[in-house]
């Protein structure tokens, strides 16, 4: 339980990180807009991998295998998508892969319910996969730059965290049971 905790608090980390740098670059070169957004769904594809390993690999983990897939293909195709088209086309991958990973989320989230703490993860794969529609229809109108999509990440990073500190302060079932 302690490494899905600790999990956890390493991606409300690097997720809170991230949001701290699309807010500040959100002025910043083009290229380095195209960078953070390739970033984001690149490191959760690495993220799934690392959590499946954990907790049996990616063939005991289906969820997290689809996800890590998913996330590594949006990361190339995020960078294809915003250099031939910009925000609007980094916009509408993020979108699609925000959709994808919502769900796949939400899946893991309960699959894993017995473990605990998997409630914010169920809530906030719905909430991504709402967001990946919300996102995907302002791509073709006017899309939002890199830090209209921080509070995405954020309430993403939100969610890790209080998974990460509900595994920390829940009590044991064996001493609630006496």
């Amino acid at each position: 339980m302690n490494s899905l905790r600790n999990f956890y608090f390493l991606r409300a980390a690097v997720t809170f990180a991230w949001v701290a740098l699309a807010f500040l670059c959100r002025a910043a070169p083009t290229l380095v807009v195209g960078v953070l957004l390739v970033a984001y769904p690149a490191w959760d594809a690495f993220a799934n991998i690392l959590d499946a390993r954990r907790s049996g690999g990616l063939q005991e983990n289906p969820g997290q295998r689809f996800n890590a897939i998913t996330s590594g293909i949006t990361a190339a195709c995020m960078a294809l998508a915003f250099a031939l088209h910009g925000n609007a086309g980094g916009v509408l991958v993020f979108g699609i892969w925000a959709l994808l990973s919502g769900l796949f989320q939400l899946g893991v989230g309960i699959q894993r319910r017995k473990l605990g703490g998997q409630a914010f993860m169920m809530i906030s794969g719905a909430q991504s996969a709402l967001a990946g529609v919300v996102f995907s229809i302002q791509a073709f109108k006017t899309a939002p730059d890199i830090a209209g999509l921080a509070p995405y990440a954020a309430f993403g990073g939100f969610y890790f965290l209080l998974s990460a500190l509900w595994l920390t302060f829940r009590k044991p079932r064996e001493a609630a049971v006496r």
